[in-house]
């Protein structure tokens, strides 16, 4: 007999959570995941989706509170999709993360790292340099939203300001919803991607329509009166363009101070959101490469040259591969700028090596990962190709990391010396982490 929807308030005792802040109750023998809850809570709450196996609610009240918990900063935390932590102590947010990275090491690679590093910490609040705000024009409210989609529905968060975002992005929420309000194509504008550099601030608006000649009129002037770069996107990439000012003299860039690296970059280009704690995860990833002059290093998705860059310092050769060939480019220019023949880079699609590639057998006795969600799988079962004796990994996605952390040391031999978690997203589910192997 199916179980009845059940929509009016409950109350039950919080048993588990998990790594992105859902707790779990059981209310007639099925699972109620509920947002914002810390384990030994009790709660009220209200189902909001249902599952065959499990249902989403919204937290309601607490109860009974756990030490761990405290009060959110941001005045939207509950209804916007963005953060689902803020409830909880850095601290503990960082124990989560870090259970639920060994967990996935034990569960799914069947391995456990000889040594537990310390979480990587920084900032913990206008942290966040790259974004993409989700733009809606709505009439019912009288105005523009902007900002991150709710938690429990596919509505953008009536929001003000983000207490995530770097200054000055932090408090242009409001302002950009006034701009956008205010144009002729405001219902044609899906989002608003932001990239906060060293030396500027730009804003990249999707457009769906041209703009008019008032509607440039306004974003120029918006980009003069809070000096922003405003550019804007009317197809793909290759379509961005520059609105204000008339010329950019100089790139976005940020900087490696401790190998003397500056890294240019487009304001759609990926650079790591966190600027503090990419400069600790670069300083630690050449640190356990441990490159000398005698050594030739391979880094593998290396975009635009974060690591392959400052590891051109310590290392004989270094050779980045990337297979966005506009990244490749960046990449190039950069090694040139800093006055680097060491390095090289190359487009290939790491998806599909088979061996028969010339430079995957060129000596390579230190190699770098830093592969998206999905990880890099047909990489490390080709490992014994490339013969690196040490390698270190940085993965957004704990899961794809003990996958392939499983293969490396299970079917070609390595060990994991050391595994923890980067706290480069604090306030949000995002689980950072790096892992360090090792052949003796």
């Amino acid at each position: 007999m199916a179980r009845k929807k059940r929509r009016e308030p409950e109350t039950a005792e919080i048993t588990a959570v998990t790594h992105d802040g859902r707790g779990i109750a059981a209310s007639d023998g099925k699972k109620v995941f509920v947002a914002g809850t810390l384990e030994g809570e009790t709660v009220t709450y209200v189902r909001r989706k249902f599952r065959r196996n499990f249902d989403e609610a919204e937290l309601l009240d607490v109860h009974t509170a756990s030490p761990d918990r405290i009060e959110a900063r941001c005045a939207v935390f509950g209804r916007c999709g963005g953060c689902s932590l803020q409830h909880v102590t850095p601290e503990h947010q960082r124990n989560i993360k870090a259970q639920t990275l060994g967990d996935n090491l034990e569960r799914i690679g069947q391995v456990t790292p000889r040594e537990w590093l310390a979480p990587m910490t920084g900032p913990e609040w206008h942290y966040r340099r790259r974004a993409r705000l989700a733009v809606k024009d709505v009439q019912g409210k009288g105005r523009a939203l902007v900002g991150f989609r709710e938690r429990h529905a596919p509505f953008i968060t009536d929001m003000h300001r983000c207490e995530v975002l770097v200054q000055p992005l932090d408090a242009l929420i409001a302002d950009l919803s006034g701009l956008i309000g205010g144009l002729s194509i405001r219902a044609r504008l899906p989002q608003i991607e932001v990239a906060v550099a060293e030396n500027a601030t730009a804003l990249v608006v999707r457009a769906l329509d041209t703009p008019s000649d008032d509607d440039v009129a306004a974003f120029r002037a918006f980009g003069a009166e809070h000096g922003l770069r405003i550019y804007l996107q009317t197809g793909g990439l290759d379509s961005v363009r520059p609105v204000f000012p008339d010329a950019i003299d100089e790139p976005l860039y940020y900087t490696l101070p401790e190998f003397d690296i500056r890294v240019d970059f487009e304001p759609v280009d990926f650079v790591q959101v966190n600027a503090d704690i990419n400069r600790r995860m670069v300083h630690f990833a050449v640190e356990q490469l441990d490159a000398g002059p005698d050594d030739r290093v391979l880094d593998l998705f290396c975009g635009i040259g974060n690591f392959s860059l400052p590891l051109a310092r310590k290392a004989g050769t270094v050779l980045g591969v990337e297979g966005e060939a506009s990244l490749v480019e960046r990449a190039v220019s950069n090694a040139a700028r800093n006055g680097l023949d060491n390095v090289t880079f190359r487009t290939a699609d790491l998806g599909r090596i088979d061996g028969t590639e010339g430079w995957v057998r060129e000596g390579w006795n230190r190699l770098l990962l830093d592969p998206a969600r999905s990880g890099a799988a047909e990489v490390v079962t080709r490992m014994h190709l490339f013969g690196p004796r040490r390698i270190v990994y940085v993965s957004c996605h704990p899961g794809t990391l003990a996958r392939d952390a499983g293969t490396l040391v299970n079917e070609q031999g390595y060990t994991l010396e050391a595994a923890g978690i980067i706290d480069m997203f604090p306030h949000t589910a995002h689980v950072e982490s790096i892992a360090v192997f090792a052949k003796d």
